[in-house]
């Protein structure tokens, strides 16, 4: 009678701990299959890419003079200087508001002693002021202004240079980047068809910053002076290049 009934607790406990174990089966297959997820994931994300950048350039025009010139005057007595060169400074600066040139600013203002030299011995001589002044006017009447200014009271043509209008520039830059677009996009082909592949899809595009066109230098050999005198002075200007990089990331 006893043996009976403990067989029959045995098979009792038997039965019962195979249902718990049908029943945690799911959940330990459930653990199994979401741990190898992420590699499943990581394998669907893998793509096999290329990378080419690509080029362009566009040249224009132009069509503003960027100019800076200045006032220098020498005397014995600083205070005397300075009044001098602020008097004549004053007379370029009117004019140049007369003729309504564009971003007109001051660009230097420097006062300085002068020496001489005898027996090693350094002594000073006088002073030395100059203001200088940086203006932008259209290369057409770049030449007639820089004689007034000289007539005025200046002193120094320091430089000139040659830029395009900002809107010029910019839609230069609109089309070299468009250009290097069509580059990129030319180079991936050429790639992908000598290697019998086939392009999908442009997963990232990075653009680079375009180049901003270096200024066309012009610097004159006659003295200011002299210029006053002479024949009206040519200025013509010349082009600029304007760049821009298109990089494209390419599924293959």
């Amino acid at each position: 009678m006893n043996k009976t009934k403990l067989f029959g607790t045995k098979s009792q406990n038997y039965n019962h701990n195979y249902k718990r174990l049908w029943k945690a089966l799911p959940i330990a297959l459930l653990i199994g299959v979401a741990s190898v997820q992420p590699g499943w994931a990581e394998e669907k994300i893998m793509l096999r890419t290329l990378t080419v950048t690509g080029q362009g350039t566009e040249t224009i025009p132009t069509s503003l003079s960027e100019v800076s010139l200045g006032v220098q005057v020498q005397g014995k007595a600083p205070l005397a200087v300075q009044e001098e060169v602020a008097r004549k400074s004053n007379a370029v600066v009117t004019l140049l508001k007369s003729r309504n040139v564009e971003k007109l600013e001051t660009t230097g203002i420097r006062l300085n002693p002068t020496y001489s030299y005898k027996d090693n011995i350094q002594k000073i001589e006088g002073y030395e002021a100059t203001n200088i002044v940086s203006f932008r006017v259209t290369t057409d009447l770049a030449g007639k202004l820089l004689d007034e200014a000289v007539k005025a009271g200046a002193t120094q043509i320091n430089s000139v240079s040659f830029v395009a209008t900002d809107e010029e520039i910019n839609k230069a830059r609109q089309q070299a980047l468009k250009e290097a677009t069509q580059d990129a996009q030319t180079q991936a082909k050429a790639v992908f068809s000598s290697l019998g592949l086939n392009s999908k899809e442009i997963v990232q595009i990075k653009v680079n910053n375009a180049s901003m066109p270096e200024p066309v230098l012009y610097r004159s050999s006659v003295p200011a002076a002299a210029m006053a005198e002479a024949a009206p002075t040519p200025v013509v200007g010349g082009e600029q290049e304007v760049g821009a990089s298109v990089t494209l990331l390419i599924s293959y």
